[in-house]
């Protein structure tokens, strides 16, 4: 499953690098607007003609992309390292299939670590009881709780938390790496 994610984010990569070059921000309005410039960016590839990329480009699909990623200051993600820094290496690896199944190992490795960030922590599970052991007569009762205790419990963890510092997440913004200027990218 990751290395199938991960063909196709190379295959992403590939297809829009250099995107970040065409994009304009427009500031007139109250809130900002993203424009992608759809001509510029095909001509500096020379894929005019191509329609295959014309019409992604003129989906929903890729106008939704360029509003999530068209802003310069947020979370990035391997899609922008790859885009940016990874240029180089993809065209290397064009013609050179063991380089490229190694590249898709190590993203797919990586998306795996995004999704499971901590593998050491395993969930036990509670083994079901055995068959009659609803029967045994050596089993206590359960011992009466004690009101009291539970709300001092309560009492002390809710002091504790006040006095913590608050839960942020690990993901912080920052400013989107560029990359190569699409005129870099000539395809066939």
């Amino acid at each position: 499953d990751k290395e199938v994610r991960a063909i196709f984010l190379r295959l992403f990569a590939q297809l829009f690098q250099g995107y970040r070059s065409c994009l304009q921000l427009i500031r007139i309005h109250a809130e900002p607007v993203i424009h992608f410039h759809k001509a510029a960016f095909l001509g500096q590839r020379g894929l005019i003609e191509n329609d295959f990329l014309t019409k992604v480009l003129n989906g929903m699909a890729f106008a939704g992309f360029v509003s999530e990623r068209g802003p310069p200051f947020r979370v990035c993600d391997l899609f922008d390292e790859l885009v940016a820094f990874e240029v180089e290496r993809i065209k290397a690896e064009e013609g050179n299939p063991p380089k490229m199944i190694k590249h898709v190992r190590e993203l797919a490795e990586q998306l795996f670590k995004n999704e499971n960030p901590n593998p050491h922590i395993a969930f036990q599970k509670v083994p079901r009881p055995t068959e009659g052991s609803h029967l045994r007569v050596h089993i206590l009762p359960f011992p009466r709780i004690n009101e009291c205790r539970v709300q001092e419990l309560i009492q002390e963890g809710l002091a504790r938390s006040q006095g913590a510092p608050a839960a942020t997440r690990g993901d912080k913004k920052c400013v989107v790496p560029a990359g190569p200027p699409v005129g870099m990218f000539t395809c066939s």
